[in-house]
């Protein structure tokens, strides 16, 4: 059964319990409006939170506070992935009698619940260190460097890595050899460009693991596999000539040297990015709305696709094989669960006014939250079944604010088979959309009104290697195509005509017809090959693709093409 589902708002901080769907209060952990936020350890077995004046550190097993700490005005927090150590930062300050700064960001020893070391963060902006898995390095960026702790030694920085204007860094979560993301931004016309490192070799161009190069990138986002063997760089810019609000584009790069620019499917903004479970696959929310969601593999070649629909955020469950995708924000809320084994839809729902999306641990619910002060009204959570099912739907009392709202973490994760029936439920399933009004004259009439016309076509899911494996139906099918329009002409059918150049590309005709001779059917195989890739030309051009002058001119050389072909089969029939 799921866990505790903890909740932190203006009514304090709170538990109720996600397995029973029960949207009462089983811990109150805080009553005051100060909690300012809260964190997990990674196996769910701590919970840490603040007010105004101390820190707390909670054992979720017995739900008892074992330490307290007094540092005042904290309003973040992080462990460490094996939680010996926990991160606090609070806003930067000067004493004011000596002008010097005062440390803000403060490393506690969880065990002995001590400080081991407090150093100065200005920006709130990237200021949590990153740990390995193991622990087995730490690293921070400090002024244009990135310092490395090894073994949580806070006192000794064991290595550097100097990169002039470094802005941004990922630590790569997994096991030795270590690996860490870079980026530069670009100045004075030089592209920006991410690399990827191997700890400790930082030395000498001949260190780098990976690098690439990219223009309009004023920010970035990076994206490792859990392995730590492929990496994901999104990058983004604040505006654009095509577009106010801004550009994307996604990159990929290895540990083993490669790097390349991931194709679109579709023009317009990236919304999301996710890596599969298996790691060998990342998924891609993009496009202009409706937005095309793709699976790429690690040579950016797509795997399948699930179609265009109001989508812009995607989760897989702990199990991974299960997905969910969304459209948050100012789409409608939708979600569609899909099952990843045989790329089928399961169900579909709608969670309106949503702002936060989890999986619970069991991988069977899901969590959906409306939180401030993105929303500030109707704050409250939603429990799903992956069948569709709402389980659970609870306001804050009061129309108190909702800050935030997860599942208690666990590391204990069981595998479970899909089942498609919808579960029952007590508490009332959204209703459908309503029907287009009619007038009260129209109303008993038994002709109804036309459905109006949809904003959007959708495209549906379809296997990406299935389409080139298309190509082979294609030919057979024009191989076929020929052989009847041979046949008919031995039967005193006149044959098709050509059409000329004025009409569409779809309209003209390229049957194959064998005319016995072997040196005329060679020369006519060949022109059928030209003509072919011109009305490909064509298809490009209607659709809007911009064509290059010697493509143009292939273009226009298809009449002459055209009329080269009906010669030569009608003089030799």
């Amino acid at each position: 059964m799921p866990p505790f589902i903890f909740l932190r708002g203006a009514n304090g901080l709170w538990t109720v319990d996600g397995g029973k769907c029960d949207s009462n209060p089983v811990h109150v952990l805080e009553q005051s409006a100060n909690c300012k936020c809260m964190t997990f350890s990674e196996d769910g077995s701590l919970l840490s939170w603040c007010n105004a004046d101390s820190i707390f550190l909670l054992d979720t097993k017995t739900m008892e506070v074992i330490h307290e700490v007094n540092l005042p005005k904290v309003v973040a927090l992080k462990f460490s992935p094996r939680a010996t150590v926990l991160a606090c930062w609070s806003n930067y300050t000067v004493n004011r009698e000596q002008g010097t700064g005062i440390p803000n960001l403060h490393l506690l020893d969880v065990k002995s619940w001590t400080i081991k070391k407090s150093l100065i963060q200005k920006k709130q902006i990237g200021w949590d260190p990153e740990w390995s898995c193991d622990e087995g390095i730490c690293v921070r960026n400090v002024n244009n460097e990135l310092h490395f702790y090894e073994n949580n030694n806070f006192e000794t920085i064991a290595n550097k890595l100097h990169l002039q204007k470094v802005s941004a860094f990922s630590l790569a979560l997994c096991k030795p050899p270590y690996v860490i993301a870079t980026y530069v931004p670009g100045a004075k016309g030089q592209p920006s460009f991410a690399r990827i490192y191997q700890y400790p070799n930082f030395s000498g161009p001949e260190s780098m693991l990976a690098n690439k190069s990219f223009f309009k990138a004023d920010r970035v986002n990076f994206f490792w596999n859990k392995i730590g063997t492929c990496l994901l760089v999104l990058t983004s810019t604040e505006s654009s000539d095509s577009s106010y609000y801004g550009e994307q584009a996604l990159h990929f790069l290895s540990k083993k040297g490669e790097s390349c620019f991931v194709p679109p499917q579709k023009s317009g903004p990236v919304y999301h990015v996710e890596w599969t479970p298996t790691n060998s696959e990342f998924i891609v929310i993009h496009g202009y709305m409706p937005a095309k969601t793709t699976i790429y593999n690690t040579k950016c070649e797509p795997v399948f696709d699930f179609g265009t629909g109001p989508r812009n955020f995607c989760s897989f469950n702990k199990q991974g094989n299960i997905l969910c995708l969304a459209g948050f924000g100012n789409l409608a809320g939708n979600l569609e669960f899909w099952d990843m084994k045989n790329k089928k839809l399961i169900a579909k729902t709608q969670a309106t006014d949503t702002t936060y999306l989890e999986w619970s641990p069991d991988g069977q619910h899901l969590l959906t939250a409306t939180t401030a002060p993105r929303l500030r009204v109707g704050n409250g959570i939603r429990i799903w079944h992956y069948s569709g099912t709402l389980m659970l739907q609870h306001f804050i009392a009061g129309h108190a604010e909702l800050w935030q709202a997860c599942w208690q973490p666990t590391s204990q994760i069981q595998d479970f088979a899909i089942n498609v029936k919808p579960v029952e439920s007590v508490v009332e399933q959204p209703k459908a959309q309503a029907a287009a009004y009619r007038p009260p004259h129209a109303r008993n009439q038994d002709a109804p009104r036309p459905a109006p016309a949809p904003l959007h076509e959708y495209e549906p899911p379809s296997n990406a290697k299935a389409k080139e494996g298309d190509k082979s139906v294609s030919k057979n099918k024009k191989k076929r195509e020929a052989r009847k329009a041979k046949a008919a002409q031995e039967e005193g059918t006149k044959p098709q005509e050509f059409a000329s150049s004025s009409e569409t590309p779809s309209s003209q005709s390229v049957d194959f017809n064998t005319t016995g001779i072997p040196e005329v059917d060679k020369k006519l195989r060949n022109l059928h090959k030209k003509v072919q890739q011109i009305q490909k030309l064509q298809d490009q051009q209607a659709s809007g693709k911009e064509m290059e002058k010697n493509q143009l001119e292939k273009i226009k050389s298809l009449d002459s093409l055209l009329k080269e072909i009906k010669d030569l089969e009608l003089g030799n029939c």
